[in-house]
């Protein structure tokens, strides 16, 4: 089953200052951390800040490209958790025919946000994830750092440097 999210925020993660997308489940207050590249991040902060650019950056080259061949995206979903790697899949439409593409969560959440499409998280992502969990709707950034802050080695996996 699916879990329909937000991008609740993009923080640096306090130990390694990785750029972090936190995606949050109005409905349950369930937030999920994914660490994204420098790049992404850069991508998904001028889309949420609706900072335009002088020329098309890659995401906006695609989302041209898919309103130009009549193609909607209806969502993207983060599928999968392997090996402290998170997998995404963006679902497009054209003719009615529905196409799945196998993408990063980063590219997926940047384009995805270019689109105004949903964005879904798989229930098995968040119940095998060390790092979902809940914080009410009152959390802030600061306590989300305080959170990300009181995780072990363990828990940050391969994301550690």
């Amino acid at each position: 089953m699916e879990v329909e999210m937000k991008i609740s925020g993009l923080i640096p993660d306090p130990m390694t200052n990785m750029p972090i997308v936190v995606l949050k489940d109005s409905a349950s207050g369930v937030v999920l951390p994914i660490w994204v590249g420098a790049y992404e991040a850069n991508a998904i902060a001028l889309e949420i800040e609706k900072i335009t650019t002088p020329r098309p950056m890659t995401h906006d080259l695609l989302k041209n490209l898919l309103i130009g061949l009549e193609t909607t995206v209806r969502k993207v979903v983060v599928t999968e958790l392997r090996d402290d790697t998170f997998f995404a899949v963006i679902w497009l439409e054209r003719n009615g025919q529905s196409i799945s593409i196998d993408s990063r969560p980063s590219d997926a959440l940047a384009l995805a946000l270019r689109m105004d499409c949903p964005i879904y998280v798989e229930e098995d992502v968040l119940k095998n994830s060390k790092l979902a969990g809940n914080l009410n709707d009152r959390a802030s950034s600061e306590e989300l750092r305080k959170w990300l802050e009181g995780l072990g080695e363990d828990d940050l996996g391969r994301y550690k440097m």
